[in-house]
C-alpha cells in the first residue's frame, strides 16, 4: 500500500466544526462534548458515515459543534428522528444528544418505545435538573420544593428517576457519567457506541447560571461498587435508587435482537435505492 493513500488517524480536534460553542462559561455541557470528541476519535469513526441527531435546548445544539452529519429535530422528537436514520441507513453510528426536559417531559414518551424497539444506537442525555433555554424553569427531574420563576412557592411534583426509568422499561445498555470527568465519560460513550443496540446514557451536567449543582454533585459523585453485576438488572435497578450518593458507570447490559434486525427495510437501505426510487414498490411489501 502506498504512503499517501494511508488514512492518517484522526484526533479528537478533527471532529470539532468551526462554529463555536455557545454555551454559558462552565457549562458542563463543554465536557460532555469533549468527551464525545474524544469516543468519536477513539473510536476513528468517519465523520461521513456518523450522524448526530438532537432536539431543543442547550444541550442540542450541540450537533452544530460537531464535524460530522447533523440533525435538529423539533423539541422531544430525537429519538424517533435517530430511529428513523439508522432504520433508512444501518451503516451509519448514530449519536442522539440532548437534555432532560427535552427527553424526559415531551420527549418522554419515545424514551419507552426505544428502548422497546431496541435501534442500534447511542442516546446522550445531559441532565441538569433545570430548563436552561427558556431561563431555569423546573424540569421533570429538578427536586421537589425547587423554587424557580415558574414555581415560586416551590415545585409540587416530585422528580423522576432516569435511570430507573430506563431500567425498568427494558433498555440493553444504561449508564451514567458526569460532565466533570470527560474521561471516565468518553469510555461510557465508547461503550455505548459499540453496544449492539439502545443505548442510554444519563449525563449529570450541572447548569452554572440557573442551578449550579456542580460542588454537590462532585461530591457525591463514586464509582459503582466494583462487584456490581452489570448483567443484573435488579441489581442495577438498586443503584438506581441509592439516595446516598450518586453512583457512576455501566449500570446495566445484554445483547439482544435489534430493531434494525427485526425489519426488513434493513436489508435494502433506503439510500442504496437511489434518488429515483419509487416508494410505492416498498410500501407493497407491508401488505
Amino acid at each position: 500500500m502506498a504512503k499517501d493513500s494511508i488514512q492518517p488517524r484522526r484526533l479528537p480536534k478533527d471532529y470539532k466544526s468551526e462554529v463555536k460553542p455557545t454555551w454559558c462559561p462552565g457549562c458542563g455541557d463543554f465536557g460532555v462534548l469533549a468527551s464525545l470528541y474524544q469516543a468519536l476519535a477513539q473510536l476513528q469513526l468517519d465523520p461521513t458515515k456518523t450522524v448526530v441527531v438532537s432536539g431543543i435546548g442547550c444541550s442540542s445544539r450541540l450537533p452544530f459543534f460537531v464535524e460530522t452529519y447533523g440533525f435538529q429535530t423539533a423539541h422531544g422528537r430525537v429519538l424517533p428522528v435517530a430511529t428513523g436514520i439508522k432504520i433508512a441507513n444501518p451503516e451509519l453510528t448514530v449519536i442522539a444528544v440532548g437534555g432532560d426536559g427535552d427527553g424526559f417531559s415531551i420527549g418522554g414518551g419515545h424514551l419507552v418505545h426505544a428502548v422497546r424497539r431496541n435501534p442500534d444506537l447511542t442516546y446522550v442525555v445531559m441532565d441538569n435538573e433545570v430548563y436552561g433555554l427558556t431561563k431555569g424553569q423546573t424540569s421533570p427531574t429538578s427536586p421537589l420544593g425547587f423554587k424557580t420563576k415558574s414555581t415560586p412557592f416551590g415545585s409540587a411534583d416530585a422528580p423522576i428517576n432516569p435511570m430507573a426509568w430506563a431500567l425498568a422499561s427494558g433498555v440493553s445498555f444504561a449508564a451514567r457519567g458526569f460532565s466533570g470527568d470527560p474521561k471516565q465519560l468518553a469510555e461510557l460513550i465508547v461503550e455505548g457506541i459499540q453496544h449492539p443496540g439502545f443505548a442510554f446514557i444519563q449525563t449529570m451536567s450541572p447548569c452554572p447560571t440557573f442551578y449550579n449543582t456542580f460542588d454537590l454533585w462532585r461530591a457525591r459523585i463514586e464509582d459503582l461498587p466494583p462487584d456490581h453485576d452489570p448483567t443484573d438488572r435488579m441489581q442495577a435497578l438498586a443503584q438506581a435508587f441509592r439516595d446516598d450518593a450518586i453512583p457512576v458507570g455501566v449500570f446495566y447490559r445484554e445483547v439482544r435482537p435489534t430493531l434494525e434486525s427485526h425489519t426488513r427495510v434493513s436489508a435494502h437501505p433506503l439510500k442504496k435505492n437511489g434518488p429515483e426510487f419509487d416508494v410505492r414498490s416498498l410500501l407493497e411489501t407491508y401488505r
